[in-house]
């Protein structure tokens, strides 16, 4: 059987948006790609990443959250940030084959207001990222 390439999301803490992109790419492409996910910081799984992933019905409560591995990057295919901070301070790539893109959202977990202000914004950032990841899956690009 033939390697899957492998996908490296990266973003600040690998609490939110990386999780919800990794959560996506294994059920929309997982049969297709390998998929991880990590932060320049691990600020733990944020609970409502998980909540709005399973509104969406993807159950991403058994991730964790994991601080970027240098062996992990460097034998990536695709490394793609999720944040602007991540994508300045990625470490260097070694691996020259690798496709590195940013794709920015914002950060939900920044959102401020009611509650349901708040879980409006995690579900624009979750359906972005959704739109992103099919795209990817549909066209590898």
């Amino acid at each position: 059987m033939d390697k899957k390439p492998l996908v490296y999301f990266l973003c600040t803490g690998n609490s939110c948006r990386s999780q919800i992109a990794d959560g996506f790419l294994n059920v929309l492409g997982g049969d297709r790609y390998e998929v991880r996910s990590a932060g320049l910081e691990a600020h733990g799984l944020n609970p409502r990443a998980v909540e709005t992933m399973k509104e969406a019905g993807i159950d991403i409560s058994s991730q964790t959250s994991e601080v970027i591995d240098p062996e992990i990057l460097n034998r990536a295919d695709y490394v793609i940030t999720l944040c602007g901070h991540a994508d300045e301070h990625c470490p260097v790539i070694t691996h020259q084959n690798v496709v590195k893109w940013h794709w920015g959202f914002d950060d939900p977990a920044k959102a401020t207001g009611t509650e349901d202000e708040i879980a409006a914004k995690f579900r624009e950032v979750r359906d972005s990222i959704r739109d992103r990841i099919s795209q990817f899956v549909e066209t590898g690009a």
